[in-house]
């Protein structure tokens, strides 16, 4: 009993706090406002050289587009499911109307001031997925007195955002007295402001709640070399807070994770990424995800162990693509459990099918595991690519097969059935039949034993196609009870 109560405790601890972000539908949407962008990528086939220069010539097969900029940041909020206003600056030009497309099509409220300077557009030519050159469109524009009045009027009342997001990227829409007048607007409304710093003008970024360089930006505003350690770090956080009125500090250090500084603490969170491919991005994806967990009700420690989770699956991809909710949530849960609650499990096999692996259920109380029940599941596993089996409970158990039954209770029986090769997860249920379960699963192939016909399997309107296996001969777990006893005697 003991270890049941152990194992159960386990379970519970494993999957509460960050490990359960439940979303909030009636959050007030969190207000990114900063250098809006446009990214495109020209990607094509490379096959000879220019006769006009010696320049590879790029055959373009396809052109992509995605959000940049402050734009990524509101797109990271998006994908979280949250609710994000985008406010900033574009041009009258077709990169504005691609870019309040992508917007529109991404679930982000977009606010805007027209300008007669191009809209901020980035091309990227990639030729044999090595990038080539990069094309700039962009003017670097402060707004005037009357385009500031005109911003606040389009962003409206503050007390209708949960958080602020100032994303700077230098381009002139966070200049210094309209950036501080920014902050201010939100300290009056009782608002946290998140700052994704750029150049070296700190003070205008004064009362905000968090500012988020990364190493280098920290070694540009001290000027000089800071290195990646603890220690150094520390310090140099604590000189930027002796500088400049800023509740915290969040450097992020590539892949040593990233270091929480306030005045009478520091705490550091190791990097989740098992390699570093590309950093693009990286800073977009931890603000976004800082402040949307913080708005959901998490802890400033719990919110930054989110995004340093988010940070790691951004870092270990090629771009700047935003993480998405279920794929942030498989992350927190990342264990090598194979016991899963359904919620869980549902997450691990949207992932599955995103890789277009075969999903194969059975269902059982195996309560004596035997040869019978072995050979049964590695034909199960061999019809597809990942085995879940549904596992009566004990209550469960209890009604199908009388009040000796089971031998073993469910956890106990959860980890033997774990413990299979051929079993990828198991995942228990308290229904007399598994309808419910399969219901939510939807597996590409449902097994059941060979004493069954098709037309009498619960469930079978959930799978693509029913598979039965015939049972080995001579082997069940109603027998082996059976001999037991008969020895006992």
């Amino acid at each position: 009993m003991a270890l049941i109560l152990e194992v159960t405790m386990m379970l519970v601890n494993r999957y509460k706090n960050t490990d359960n972000i439940c979303m909030k539908t009636s959050v007030r949407p969190i207000l990114v406002v900063g250098d809006i962008m446009l990214d495109q990528y020209f990607k094509g086939n490379v096959s000879r050289i220019s006769p006009e220069a010696p320049v590879p010539v790029v055959n373009v097969k396809n052109i992509e587009s995605t959000l940049g900029g402050s734009a990524n940041v509101a797109s990271n909020i998006s994908t979280l499911n949250g609710r994000v206003v985008l406010a900033g600056l574009i041009g009258q030009d077709h990169y504005a109307t691609e870019l309040k497309r992508l917007s529109k099509a991404a679930h982000i409220e977009l606010r805007t001031l027209e300008t007669h300077n191009p809209t901020t557009t980035k091309i990227r030519v990639i030729g044999e997925h090595q990038q080539i050159t990069r094309l700039d469109f962009e003017e670097r524009q402060v707004l005037t007195a009357n385009q500031q009045s005109q911003f606040i009027d389009v962003i409206g009342d503050m007390g209708a955002y949960s958080a602020v997001i100032l994303s700077d990227y230098n381009k002139g829409m966070l200049a210094g007295d309209f950036c501080r007048h920014l902050v201010q607007l939100a300290n009056d409304a009782n608002i946290p402001v998140y700052v994704d710093p750029k150049g070296n003008d700190w003070s205008k970024y004064n009362g905000a709640y968090m500012v988020t360089p990364n190493l280098k930006e920290v070694q540009e505003l001290l000027g000089r070399p800071v290195a990646n350690t603890d220690n150094e770090i520390e310090q140099a956080g604590q000189m930027i807070l002796k500088q400049f009125n800023i509740e915290f500090l969040l450097v992020t250090r590539s892949e040593k994770g990233m270091s929480l500084i306030s005045r009478n603490r520091a705490k550091h969170f190791p990097t989740r990424a098992r390699e570093v491919f590309d950093v693009s991005g990286a800073g977009d994806t931890v603000i976004a995800t800082l402040a949307w967990a913080m708005v959901q009700g998490q802890s400033l420690d719990e919110s930054i162990h989110v995004a340093n989770v988010a940070a790691g699956i951004v870092v270990s991809k090629l771009g700047t693509t935003p993480i998405g909710y279920g794929e942030l949530q498989r992350a927190l849960h990342a264990s090598d459990d194979k016991v899963l609650p359904l919620d869980l499990l549902l997450l691990e096999l949207d992932a599955y099918r995103s890789q277009g692996k075969k999903i194969i259920f059975t269902n059982g109380c195996f309560d004596i595991l035997h040869r019978g029940h072995v050979h049964y599941l590695k034909e199960a596993r061999a019809l597809g690519d990942v085995l879940i089996v549904g596992l009566n409970s004990d209550e469960s158990v209890r009604r199908l097969k009388g009040p000796t039954r089971p031998v073993n209770q469910e956890l106990d029986r959860a980890e033997v059935m774990a413990a299979l090769e051929s079993i990828d997860h198991v995942v228990i249920f308290n229904e007399d039949t598994p309808y419910e379960l399969l219901s939510a699963i939807r597996p590409d192939i449902l097994v059941k034993g060979g004493d069954y016909v098709v037309t009498d399997v619960v469930g079978r309107e959930f799978a693509k196609e029913v598979v039965l296996i015939p049972f080995v001969n001579g082997f069940s777990t109603t027998h082996t009870i059976k001999k037991m006893n008969e020895r006992g005697t």
